[in-house]
C-alpha cells in the first residue's frame, strides 16, 4: 500500500476481515476502529500490522470473538475481572468503563483484569480515565513467545511488560469531545472528529523494553536496522538485525529485546509481570515458548484515582498545570522544536496522520491481505 488511504477506509477494510472471523458488527468496529486508532496515534506497533496475527489466533483457538468481561469477585472499589480471552479491545474498555463508574462513587478503584487477549495500546485506556477527570495507572504483563531479556541474561524470559500513567490537566482540552472512544467510530463515512479530539493531558505509556516487540516487526518489514543497544541475537551477541525477534533463526532460535535504562526498566518488567499477571489471576510466563502459537493474552492491574473526593483536586489541578507550564516554558536544547510532556507526540502524530492519511508498508499490506484470505475475504492487493 503505497498511497495514502483515509482511516475510515482502512477501518472498514479491517472490520470487514473481523466480520468473516466471526465477530459481531460492533465487535469489528471496536476493534478495527482500536487497531486504526494506534496507526493515528504514531504507533504502528500496536495498528492493523497486528491483524494477521489476531486472525491466526481465532483460527487457533486462543482468542475467542464475542466474549465479555466477566465480573469474578466485586467489592465495590475493588473488581476482579476476567476477559475470556476476548478481544482486548473490547474487555478492555468494558473493564474501564466499570472501574471509572466505581471510582467516581467511591473515590478510587483498584481492577485486576486477567485472561484478556492483545489489549492493544494502554494508552487508549488511560485516555478513558482523564477524559473522566481520574488519575490511572496502569501494571501489564505479557503472555507470548517471551522476547525480552533479563538484566545479565542472554535470552527471552518475559513479555514486553507495559507500565502506563495518566494524569488528567485541567484546562487542556482540545476540544470538548473527549477521547476518541475506539467504539465510537462507525467503520465508513468522514470522521471530522478524527483530528484534535483528545485532550492534552499527560499520557505515559511505555513497554519496559527498550522499543515494543511490534516496532520490531514494523522494521523488519520495512526492511530497516535498529539502533545498537536494542537486541541480542539468538546466542546473545548485540544486534542491530530487527528479523531475530521476528522470525526464527537458522537454529530454530530467536533473538531478544534488551530492557531500558538496565536494571531499572528490567525492575519495572518485573513488576508488571507479578502485579498484571500474579496478582491478576491471569498467569506469569514460567515454560519453553511455542512459537506457532499467535495468542497474546494480557493481565493488568489498573488503579483509578478521582482527586475530587481525594480533597485535593483544586491544588492539583493547579500545581499539575503550574509543572507543566513550567517545564514547557524552558529553553529548547538543540535538535529539538519544543518541550514535550508524554501524549505530545501521540497528538501531533494524529493530527497530521488524521488530515494526511495512513501509509502501510508492502510486506505488512501483503501480511493484512493474506489474513483476509484464510476467513474468505479479499482486499486490493
Amino acid at each position: 500500500m503505497k498511497e495514502a488511504v483515509p482511516a475510515h477506509e482502512l477501518r472498514a477494510q479491517v472490520a470487514t476481515v473481523l466480520i468473516a472471523a466471526g465477530s459481531t458488527t460492533e465487535e469489528a468496529a471496536t476493534v478495527a476502529s482500536n487497531l486504526v486508532l494506534a496507526n493515528l496515534c504514531g504507533h504502528d506497533s500496536h495498528g492493523v500490522g497486528m491483524l494477521p496475527r489476531y486472525i491466526d489466533a481465532v483460527l487457533e483457538g486462543g482468542l475467542k470473538p464475542n466474549r465479555g468481561v466477566r465480573t469474578v469477585l466485586d467489592l465495590g472499589s475493588m473488581l476482579t475481572l476476567d476477559g475470556q480471552r476476548g478481544y482486548g479491545q473490547v474487555v478492555g474498555e468494558q473493564a474501564m468503563d466499570m472501574g471509572i463508574a466505581r471510582a467516581k462513587i467511591h473515590g478510587s478503584c483498584i481492577m485486576t483484569l486477567a485472561n484478556a487477549h492483545h489489549l492493544g495500546r494502554i494508552g487508549h485506556l488511560a485516555e478513558m480515565a482523564v477524559a473522566q477527570g481520574l488519575v490511572s495507572l496502569h501494571f501489564v504483563n505479557v503472555l507470548s513467545r517471551p522476547v525480552v531479556a533479563p538484566h545479565g541474561g542472554a535470552d527471552g524470559r518475559f513479555g514486553t511488560n507495559p507500565c502506563c500513567i495518566g494524569i488528567p490537566l485541567k484546562g487542556r482540552a482540545l476540544s470538548d469531545a473527549g477521547p476518541l472512544r475506539a467504539s465510537s467510530a462507525p467503520t465508513g463515512g468522514s470522521e471530522p472528529h478524527e483530528v484534535g479530539s483528545v485532550g492534552a493531558h499527560f499520557i505515559l505509556d511505555f513497554a519496559t523494553s527498550r522499543v515494543a516487540q511490534g516496532k520490531m516487526r514494523v522494521a523488519h518489514n520495512e526492511g530497516r536496522l535498529v539502533e545498537p543497544g536494542t537486541l541480542i541475537d539468538e546466542q546473545g551477541l548485540p544486534t542491530t538485525d530487527p528479523g531475530v525477534v521476528v522470525v526464527p533463526q537458522s537454529n530454530g532460535l530467536f533473538g531478544a529485546l534488551l530492557a531500558f535504562g538496565e536494571h531499572k526498566g528490567y525492575g519495572m518488567a518485573v513488576a508488571g509481570e507479578l502485579l498484571g499477571g500474579a496478582l491478576s489471576g491471569s498467569g506469569t510466563w514460567h515454560k519453553p515458548a511455542d512459537p506457532a502459537v499467535s495468542a497474546v493474552i494480557n493481565g493488568m492491574l489498573t488503579i483509578l484515582i478521582d482527586p475530587a473526593k481525594l480533597g485535593t483536586q483544586a491544588s492539583f489541578e493547579q500545581e499539575a498545570v503550574a509543572f507543566v507550564d513550567w517545564l514547557k516554558a524552558g529553553p529548547v536544547a538543540p535538535g529539538f522544536d519544543a518541550v514535550q510532556i508524554a501524549g505530545d507526540p501521540e497528538r501531533a502524530a494524529r493530527a497530521q496522520r488524521g488530515k494526511e492519511g495512513l501509509v502501510l508498508d508492502p510486506q505488512t499490506w501483503r501480511e493484512i491481505v493474506s489474513a483476509g484470505r484464510k476467513v474468505g475475504v479479499t482486499l486490493r492487493d
